[in-house]
């Protein structure tokens, strides 16, 4: 499973998030991520077809490489772990 992890500078929700993710990351060093900046990486926006008004989003992807789910906003570390922990053999 990969988690691409969508914000932006601008996007307070992304601000709030950043030290959550670096918590969960830091406790599952196996769990792969990858952040990529909405301004910077317009043609991949297009591509997961994410919109600017629903930031931060993360999208989970199976080892396929295919869209598991997709979560946006504020999100508790706790629920964060569940999905992680419920489709990390994906």
């Amino acid at each position: 499973m990969k988690v691409i992890k969508i914000g932006a500078v601008w996007c307070n929700g992304c601000l709030v998030m950043r030290p959550r993710w670096i918590e969960i990351e830091k406790e599952n060093p196996w769990l792969n991520t990858e952040y990529l900046d909405y301004d910077k990486n317009r043609e991949i926006m297009k591509k997961y077809k994410v919109e600017s008004g629903k930031l931060p989003v993360f999208i989970f992807l199976g080892k396929d490489g295919n869209e598991i789910i997709r979560l946006f906003g504020e999100i508790e570390k706790k629920d964060l772990l569940k999905t992680v922990d419920k489709y990390k053999n994906l």
